[in-house]
């Protein structure tokens, strides 16, 4: 394990800042000061030095302080070994930076992974907490990086029943016949694929507020008969990021024992091509008893979505959240690694914004600019899925969501990349949980009030 408890031959790390380096050397010999002095070592934000003991290897490692979340993914990088934080200030921060840093996507990799180092956390609470976090974390990833041969909306359905056993949680699949009467866009957009789509209902806890969470769960998105080209098909296997994340999340929620009672709802489906799939401009039922034409077959997630959140909303959570890969427009006006935030309450916005900004996890806010509603009343025959404009295409994806809360309760909407492009700290390449953190900082803040 990466996180491990205390032992007595552990390698301490110091974050120190540029001012604090000479009075840490002060209290060492005269060969670290030297050792410092030939590596031109300032304690520059960003930067690392590794001491040696008095029997060769690494006996201490000093690291330029910045970001603790940052701190603890490059002291992830560091050689196999026992490590422990000298200072405790942010300790959680930098634990879980040092454990996302060390992830690895390798079921598939017949080479065996490469040593890690091994950091001490000496509160077993915190250790406790710090799995939790991470493991929530490393469950979302590894449900994005899956090939869609492997997970499939069977798939998705098996990783929210091994949630359920595990922590005694009740799951709920609408599936056939009954999610076409019930749901019929999930049905829609789901019916041409070789597994059929569902829908999936978990609750767990009995007491505190009501907290429900929508994941987007499209295990793969050709496009439909608005067929993607191949650059664009490429990693849309990542398009049930939404559904990881809220699954993720909930293992962390249930694993520290929160006491809220909890409702996961992920619609399923895979987006695939044959004859039974919709055509542009049909005019298809959802859950709401509201007429909607397909403006186009590739903006399907937020078809599925539109059932789930009118059944989320029959119950009036105290708080609706949910995650999806909606919107390509999301990612030209904040880029891939910043969720767009959406919300119908602005102290809920203002908060998910503090939270992301305390746990190294920001989301940004984006207006349900109500004016761009009438570009989805424009639709020929019925309410447009996409609207009649080219642009502000992520705002009118998070209007259209918003005609089918069935109640006004509070709500947030998180457009997501859920995947990164490229490596950085504490960031892998590859499937990426995105907001996790905030929502869930969210969440005990409010228990905590």
């Amino acid at each position: 394990m990466p996180v491990v408890a205390p032992t007595p031959t552990s390698r301490r790390i110091f974050r120190l800042l540029p001012d604090e380096i000479a009075a840490w050397l002060e209290e060492r010999p005269d060969s670290c000061r030297r050792w410092t002095e030939d590596h031109g070592f300032n304690a520059k934000p960003g930067t690392h030095l590794a001491f040696p003991g008095d029997e060769g290897g690494i006996a201490e490692v000093v690291l330029g302080k910045k970001d603790a979340f940052v701190d603890g993914a490059r002291a992830g990088n560091l050689p196999a070994g026992v490590y422990a934080l000298a200072d405790q200030d942010e300790a959680e921060e930098f634990a879980i930076g040092f454990l996302l840093q060390q992830y690895r996507f390798d079921k598939f990799r017949q080479k065996a992974p490469a040593p890690k180092a091994d950091l001490i956390i000496e509160d077993e609470a915190l250790r406790h907490r710090v799995e939790a976090v991470s493991g929530g974390i490393c469950l979302a990833r590894d449900l994005i990086n899956m090939p869609a041969n492997y997970l499939n909306p069977q798939g998705m359905e098996d990783a929210a029943r091994d949630l359920s056993v595990a922590f005694s949680a009740e799951l709920n699949v609408t599936i056939g016949d009954e999610l076409t009467k019930r749901f019929p866009a999930i049905d829609t957009v789901g019916r041409a694929a070789e597994c059929p789509p569902r829908l999936l209902d978990l609750r767990w806890g009995n007491e505190g507020p009501a907290i429900t969470l929508i994941g987007k769960g499209v295990t793969f998105d050709s496009g439909g008969l608005d067929l993607k080209p191949s650059g664009g098909m490429e990693i849309m296997k990542k398009d049930m990021g939404g559904a990881a994340h809220v699954l993720g999340l909930a293992r962390i929620i249930m694993a520290l024992g929160l006491k809220i009672r909890l409702r996961v709802l992920v619609p399923t489906a895979e987006n695939a091509v044959s004859s039974r799939s919709m055509r542009p401009l049909d005019v298809i039922d959802t859950a709401a008893g509201i007429p909607v034409e397909v403006g186009n077959t590739d903006a399907e997630g937020r078809l599925i979505l539109a059932d789930a959140i009118h059944l989320a909303t029959q119950d009036e959570p105290d708080l609706l959240i949910d995650f999806a890969t909606l919107t390509g427009a999301a990612r030209v006006a904040v880029g891939t690694e910043l969720p767009a935030l959406f919300s119908n309450d602005e102290a809920l916005s203002k908060e998910l914004v503090a939270a992301g900004e305390a746990t190294s996890d920001p989301v940004w806010p984006l207006p349900l600019h109500a004016p761009y509603d009438r570009y989805l009343d424009a639709g020929y025959a019925a309410l447009s899925s996409t609207g009649t404009s080219r642009y502000g295409g992520a705002i009118t994806a998070a209007l259209f969501l918003k005609r089918f809360l069935a109640r006004p309760v509070p709500w947030a909407h998180l457009d997501v990349m859920a995947w990164n492009l490229g490596d950085r700290p504490g960031h892998p390449k590859g499937g990426e949980a995105m907001g996790l953190r905030a929502v869930f900082r969210l969440i005990e803040n409010r228990l905590k009030a």
